[in-house]
């Protein structure tokens, strides 16, 4: 009985206090993002204070996007899960001359409302369509030597 209170006392003594915070992205985005000044700040203020964007636009190469999330520990009973603290996500667009054009801050509390729509895609093909008969004579070919070799053997 002894050995297993002084294990649990162990346990509880060695169990640290402090939040255990895992980050990812840009540290303190919200204030570095004040400093930007639209039509002012050009690519090169926002690549010294920013750094590189997380993502670049595939579309649009003058829209940058930039991220910053902390994952926080939960208490010791949640058994190692986690709660995201700070989810900013920072949106700039720089115009042909290279200044910003615009900047929207995304922060938690602005993601949780987004709405989504109950509209559902419809199929644009059916069963007489000709990628349906051709993906069908492909398929076929493709299992028609399997069978036979089953039939020889």
């Amino acid at each position: 009985m002894k050995k297993i209170l002084f294990l649990l006392l162990i346990l509880i003594t060695s169990c640290s206090t402090n939040k255990v915070v895992k980050h990812h992205g840009i540290n303190s985005l919200e204030k570095k993002q004040a400093k930007l000044i639209i039509n002012k700040s050009n690519k090169n203020d926002i690549l010294e204070l920013l750094g590189p964007p997380s993502t670049k636009s595939t579309f649009n190469n003058d829209l940058w996007i930039y991220i910053e999330r902390d994952r926080v520990n939960r208490s010791a009973l949640a058994l190692g899960n986690t709660k995201i603290e700070k989810n900013n996500v920072l949106i700039i667009e720089i115009d042909n001359m290279g200044l910003l054009a615009k900047k929207d801050f995304v922060d938690i509390s602005k993601l949780n409302n987004n709405e989504f729509t109950e509209n559902i895609t419809s199929n644009t093909y059916s069963k007489k369509s000709f990628i349906y008969n051709f993906l069908t004579s492909v398929r076929q070919k493709i299992n028609d030597p399997f069978q036979n070799r089953k039939k020889r053997k």
